[in-house]
């Protein structure tokens, strides 16, 4: 039996890796939580100006058509091609919805 212990306990771990991994993102369905990380870069005051552009109240087609733009690489970009290959086709609408209803 003390040979097998160390046995049970790797696959206990493997399993729950598979558990966690096919678990959905603690965020999904919750646009908020992933517009978030968004405003590290994209300011939400009108008060200070960088040259990183607002993207509150982007309309929802200009912020998908940018969001494929630097998936594609057809748009050029220093780190949103890589956060918006992250994203999923569902994210990014749940983002272009809620940043779009912010005034």
């Amino acid at each position: 039996m003390g040979r097998l212990r160390p046995l049970a306990s790797l696959a206990e771990v493997v399993i729950m890796t598979g558990v966690a991994l096919a678990s959905p993102p603690a965020h999904a369905g919750d646009p908020q939580i992933v517009a978030a990380s968004c405003s590290g870069c994209h300011t939400n005051s009108d008060g200070l100006t960088t040259a990183i552009p607002r993207i509150r109240g982007l309309p929802e087609v200009a912020f998908m058509q940018a969001m494929e733009g630097f998936r594609t690489g057809k748009r050029s970009a220093t780190v949103m091609d890589r956060i918006a290959k992250g994203l999923t086709e569902d994210e990014i609408k749940q983002l272009a919805a809620y940043f779009s209803a912010r005034k």
